[in-house]
């Protein structure tokens, strides 16, 4: 099997599974307690902090651990709007953000705030001057910009975004659950958000940075954990699998990163060339180096799935569209592009270039039979 699904997880990084099981001995007592077992697990702990600011870009003090990527959103939001509710309850949004973002701006709403959605280009990319002028309006709380996006790829303009909250005096919230470890952090945000296993650490591992100087609240009940902003044991020896596989992977990147996106850029040229009736979604300069996606015309996106399951690929879909529901991607909608057939190829580190040459060769035939099944030739 060929396991073309990092955006959705990575593999466990060699480093990762070296550095849990080591702290599996060390770090599993309570780091809040003063006995000599629980000061080697704090020890542990604020080690993989201070790793993790650093290559955040934070400072040791500004970074929490949550129990996943989602969990760090909606706290990053609930509580940041919580926070400033005396300069107002309106929140910015791009129309592309992932759902965990757009659930809370529900709950938001929910609540008696309000939240605008501003839109994306063709290419996913959100429009710059009219984030600036949402931002800008009098009782904007909050806004939310990811840097880049997990359907399609495509970069965001997060330094320009953060140029217009500095001048209208809000915070910005950055999602960068795609990015870290695979591109630099931009700089400007005020809280940032991210999810370790999208970079090769283990699954439950969550990151919540907040600037000093933000107004935070936490939505949930006061804990005594994680400075007061998530509650609950800490899993120190998942954090320091986290922290060690984004050390490894920002080590590696440099190369890594330029091999897939030499393979991304192959895929891009040949599925377009190989089968007709596609289209290569998102931009192709501006993007993340290990995501590429296509819609198919005349094809249900289950169906593809499935069918490139059985052939030996491990693939997903930028889009929920399936013919039970026919709702297709908020991404896809929002960009207006074609939403049938989709399909995201997202390369993990160590992809090989075989398995990229057998996706090509298979994928032709299948999209072939597919069609032929529908009555369509």
């Amino acid at each position: 099997m060929a396991y073309l699904d990092a955006a959705s997880t990575e593999p466990l990084h060699p480093a990762a599974r070296d550095a849990l099981l080591a702290a599996i001995d060390a770090g599993w007592a309570d780091p809040a307690r003063l006995y000599g077992t629980a000061r080697r697990a704090q020890m542990l702990l604020e080690h993989s902090r201070g790793e993790v600011a650093e290559l955040l870009g934070a400072r040791p003090d500004e970074v929490s651990f949550t129990s996943s990527g989602t969990q760090a959103v909606h706290l990053g939001v609930l509580g940041t709007l919580r926070g400033r509710r005396r300069a107002g309850r309106h929140l910015v949004t791009s129309a592309v953000e992932h759902s965990a973002v757009l659930h809370a701006a529900e709950t938001h709403e929910a609540d008696g705030g309000t939240a605008e959605v501003v839109g994306v280009d063709i290419l996913g990319r959100v429009d710059a001057a009219a984030f600036a002028e949402a931002v800008a309006r009098p009782g904007t709380a909050l806004a939310c910009l990811q840097t880049a996006n997990h359907e399609v790829g495509t970069l965001q303009p997060v330094e320009e975004a953060a140029e217009a909250c500095a001048a209208a005096g809000v915070p910005l919230l950055v999602d960068a659950a795609q990015s870290a470890g695979r591109l630099p952090i931009p700089a400007g945000w005020s809280v940032l958000t991210a999810s370790a296993h999208k970079w090769g650490g283990p699954a439950g591992v969550g990151v919540l940075a907040i600037r000093k100087g933000t107004r935070w609240r936490s939505p949930y009940p006061e804990d005594e954990r994680e400075r007061r902003r998530v509650p609950g044991f800490e899993n120190v020896p998942a954090v320091a699998a986290a922290a060690a596989a984004l050390r490894a992977r920002a080590a590696e990147e440099a190369a890594e990163g330029a091999r897939l996106s030499a393979l991304v850029d192959r895929i891009r040229t040949e599925v377009p060339r190989l089968v007709p009736d596609v289209e290569v979604i998102g931009d192709p300069v501006r993007r993340l180096p290990h995501i590429v996606t296509f819609s198919c015309l005349y094809v249900e996106g289950e169906a593809l799935l499935t069918e490139l399951d059985k052939a030996g690929f491990a693939i997903s879909s930028g889009s929920s569209c399936t013919a039970s529901t026919l709702r297709p991607s908020h991404v896809l909608e929002a960009m207006g592009v074609l939403t049938h057939g989709n399909v995201r190829v997202s390369l993990p580190r160590g992809v090989s270039e075989g398995d990229v040459d057998r996706f090509l060769a298979v994928l032709p035939d299948i999209v072939r039979r597919i069609r032929a099944s529908l009555g369509v030739h």
